[in-house]
């Protein structure tokens, strides 16, 4: 074999080998992470895996926000989403479960947290949460404890746009269905000014019959003046 030749095979010999040590060393460093990957926040912890994590603000990067993930139980036992936590935040995160669902994890299933008839994590006071950020935050499971990572922050645009903040709904007032609290407060009242009415009635009626009685006097009194 020449030496041009020799030297052609070690070159490649070298090439390969330096490939497939780079490869060993990501395959290495992704196998010694948490699963997080800066680009789509996600995280494996045990038979949970939470994946998608976003904090979506609104449109105009202002006011309050609202928590995106999907979390996998690839476990047997169900599990139960307990809070959310989101360091630099100025409150606390307000859980609130889809229409006549909950907040368990089913083992086998999953929990979608954000986005139209789901459940969802409401952030009244986002304080420091900025649009940009890496923010850390802790999901705490009843089965698994806590799981922490970062998740990106983004106001609620383009693909985002349907998971932005809505704020809970309010619970129902006890007044009738259209009926105000002075429209109540002014019935309550009626009985009152019935009573005051009749109460006149009487007084009128007691009225009447002194009158009455101070004429029949006067009738009894003329036989003797004569």
């Amino acid at each position: 074999m020449s030496s041009h030749l020799r030297r052609g095979v070690v070159a490649a010999t070298v090439i390969a080998l330096s490939t497939a040590s780079l490869a060993g060393c990501g395959a290495g460093r992704n196998a010694q992470t948490s699963g997080v990957n800066p680009d789509n926040a996600a995280i494996t912890v045990g038979s949970i895996k939470i994946q998608n994590v976003n904090i979506v603000t609104s449109e105009d990067g202002d006011g309050p926000a609202a928590v995106s993930a999907r979390i996998f139980n690839d476990g047997t036992e169900d599990e139960t989403l307990e809070s959310v936590k989101v360091t630099g935040a100025g409150g606390e995160v307000e859980l609130k479960p889809a229409k006549d669902g909950d907040l368990t994890v089913p083992a086998g299933g999953s929990l979608m947290l954000g986005g139209p008839n789901n459940a969802s994590a409401f952030l009244a006071d986002t304080g420091d949460v900025t649009d940009g950020n890496a923010q850390p935050i802790v999901f705490e499971l009843s089965e698994t404890g806590a799981v922490e990572l970062r998740a990106t922050v983004v106001p609620a645009r383009g693909g985002y746009s349907d998971y932005g903040p809505t704020p809970p709904a309010e619970a129902p007032s006890d007044n009738a269905p259209g009926q105000s609290e002075e429209e109540g407060a002014g019935d309550s009242a009626s009985p009152d000014a019935d009573g005051a009415e009749n109460s006149g009635e009487t007084e009128n009626g007691a009225a009447d019959g002194e009158n009455a009685a101070d004429a029949g006097s006067g009738t009894e009194e003329s036989p003797v003046a004569e």
